[in-house]
């Protein structure tokens, strides 16, 4: 109920004036059944905007740290996350990333809509990173629908460490017509498979939102604390042309 009563009444009214939404391709996205939401993650207000553009609710994986603050703070992180349906998890990997991807599949299961952010973390730089094999791995257990959803305009509406969005630029998003990857049925936990799916569902993302990419992990130059160089779009992700 709280779910609904930010989206049509506290929030979400506010946010359709200040930043006015666009959305191309909303179609796309079934009024029933289970599917998988894959976005490109360029800033915090990717997780706001495509929830309330969205006419079901997108059930979302979100770092465990948004759960476990302390204080007043804390206790908003916490029921801000929980009450828009995210599901906590630890970003180190190995059996808490397969809880998260159980979790996953359990929603899926249950008829609603998954999201997830390939790219694993917020791109530092505006630009479209590597995609993580998870997204793959979801789609081919489950057997549902991939549909690609591009934040288009959102690093220049709140760039890396800015905390708050600004004012002057209208929300762009555009969502992609659903991937089809039952060609790959009984096929899940091959790494070469996995990867050529990332890739599509990568290239796919691109190619919505016009962004350049950069085959290495977004965690990986986080880490470096350098700037990555983009490939030609023409090039890469390589896999996706391939698994078309």
């Amino acid at each position: 109920m709280l779910y609904w009563v930010l989206k049509w009444i506290l929030i979400g009214p506010w946010l359709r004036v200040l930043w006015r939404p666009k959305v191309e391709g909303l179609e796309h996205v079934p009024a029933t059944g289970p599917a998988i939401l894959a976005s490109n993650h360029v800033a915090f207000i990717d997780s706001v905007f495509l929830p309330l553009m969205v006419h079901r609710p997108i059930r979302f994986m979100a770092k465990s740290e948004y759960f476990t603050g302390k204080g007043l703070k804390g206790w908003l992180s916490r029921l801000f996350f929980t009450t828009i349906g995210c599901v906590p998890v630890d970003r180190a990997g190995g059996r808490a990333a397969r809880a998260a991807l159980d979790a996953g599949k359990q929603v899926l299961e249950d008829g609603k809509l998954w999201g997830m952010y390939p790219e694993g973390t917020r791109s530092p730089d505006g630009q479209l990173y590597r995609g993580k094999t998870g997204v793959a791995r979801l789609a081919l257990e489950s057997g549902v629908p991939v549909i690609p959803c591009a934040m288009v305009n959102f690093h220049e509406i709140q760039p890396a460490g800015a905390k708050l969005p600004r004012l002057n630029k209208r929300v762009h998003m555009r969502i992609g017509a659903p991937l089809d990857f039952s060609r790959y049925a009984g096929m899940a936990g091959d790494r070469f498979v996995e990867r050529s799916v990332t890739d599509e569902i990568m290239y796919n993302l691109m190619d919505l939102s016009g962004q350049e990419y950069v085959d290495v992990y977004a965690a990986k130059v986080k880490k470096s604390d350098k700037p990555a160089q983009a490939e030609s779009a023409t090039e890469k992700p390589a896999a996706a042309n391939t698994a078309a």
